[in-house]
């Protein structure tokens, strides 16, 4: 048999004839194979909430309790993604098998606010997007927020094309979350770097620039030509570098859905474009605001987010102009993360950047090694001075 197959993974845990009327997710899991889990999840082979266990253990039980699966976070995160939401597990399992990474996502899928949010756009195309509590730490109240706005496109209470802007301090997941957005959609996406553009001519003969994405010789108006009338994002990175004038050119398509290239040309019809601008404009605000909530370290709530959003407008107004943010539908401040998402993060780094070194490790000796790391945070950086803190210890092991 080859060496790696899943039916030898699961053998080596112990399981020969699985008790389970679906194997599948099962082989899978003992494959230690993430995207192999997440097929069998997409093409409907199985449900993340079957029991695979021997023992009748949930999907995500039976990964939860297997410390020797090397993917066990990813795992575990494809399955609470796909509806894996018993925050009861982490009590069946022993707390020693279990790091904070794991802990902050398990625990994510089972409050109250992260599932009344995700309710919004259960029945909407933009369903998909759920998953992305499990790709990305912290930013709830923004998530929550988007999904209000998804929400309402879905429900066709408005006819004007999807505009967010995504703003606050680098290395809080503004750019990951607009990264995340097309294709957890299985829509194209179209990624302008904002920073290379000097008019507006450049902008409509902007290629796409996304690192994470396959080299393309198509311009953003040859992408909307392509894709009219049809679900697409188009990602506006950095979009506080431009002039304001740059910006006028999509005041037409943010209004009124259509759009034109030059002078006496057909209108295309972008109506279902979702626009995401990223931006660091207003992360003094965004800063402040954090200083001053009495407690910094617990989740904002509903009404201190509303407050932020109302706060950010006047700073964003002033960079982009009023008559261009007057065209978006929702400015989404994203703002420092808590102690425990810190922690989360720092847990994330360790197993992103160790490989299997960080299953050899001890419970004390990581938290020991989270906490040396956690000292490092900068707030203006965020999530990227924790990976640096943990690049920095892991030379050291």
């Amino acid at each position: 048999m080859r060496a790696g197959s899943p039916s030898r993974s699961a053998s080596a845990l112990g399981f020969t004839h699985p008790a389970t009327p679906r194997p599948t997710l099962l082989f899978a899991i003992a494959s230690d194979d993430p995207a192999a889990v997440q097929r069998v999840l997409e093409n409907g082979e199985a449900q993340a909430t079957d029991c695979v266990g021997p023992a009748g253990e949930s999907a995500l039980q039976f990964t939860l309790a297997n410390k020797q699966l090397s993917k066990r976070l990813e795992i575990a995160r494809v399955l609470l993604a796909f509806g894996a939401q018993q925050v009861e597990e982490l009590g069946e399992v022993e707390p020693w098998t279990v790091d904070p990474a794991l802990k902050y996502y398990v625990q994510r899928a089972g409050e109250d606010h992260a599932r009344r949010s995700s309710a919004l756009i259960h029945r909407s195309f933009f369903r998909p997007l759920t998953r992305v509590r499990y790709e990305l730490v912290g930013q709830d109240r923004a998530l929550e927020q988007l999904f209000r706005v998804l929400s309402i496109h879905s429900q066709q209470l408005s006819v004007l094309p999807v505009v967010a802007m995504f703003c606050g301090p680098s290395g809080h997941g503004k750019s990951l979350l607009a990264r995340k957005f097309g294709a957890l959609l299985s829509v194209p996406t179209h990624t302008v770097n904002m920073t290379t553009l000097r008019t507006a001519h450049d902008l409509w003969q902007a290629y796409s620039m996304n690192p994470y994405e396959e080299p393309t010789t198509c311009t953003l108006a040859e992408f909307l030509i392509h894709n009219e009338g049809q679900r697409c994002v188009v990602v506006l990175d950095e979009i506080e570098k431009v002039e304001e004038k740059i910006l006028w050119s999509l005041l037409m398509p943010w209004e009124s859905g259509r759009c034109s290239f030059e002078a006496n040309s057909r209108f295309i019809d972008v109506r279902n474009v979702c626009w995401l601008g990223t931006s660091n404009v207003a992360s003094q605000v965004i800063s402040e605001h954090h200083a001053s909530r009495p407690q910094p370290d617990e989740l904002m709530s509903r009404e201190e987010y509303v407050q932020l959003m109302n706060l950010v407008r006047e700073p964003v107004s002033n960079h982009m102009g009023a008559s261009v943010l007057s065209r978006v539908t929702t400015v989404l401040p994203f703002v420092p993360f808590t102690r425990d998402e810190r922690t989360a993060i720092c847990a994330e780094a360790f197993h992103a950047l160790s490989g299997e070194t960080v299953s050899q490790l001890g419970p004390d000796a990581l938290d020991k090694l989270i906490g040396t790391a956690l000292q490092s945070y900068v707030p203006s950086e965020g999530a990227r001075s924790l990976y640096r803190a943990v690049s920095n210890l892991l030379v050291d092991l």
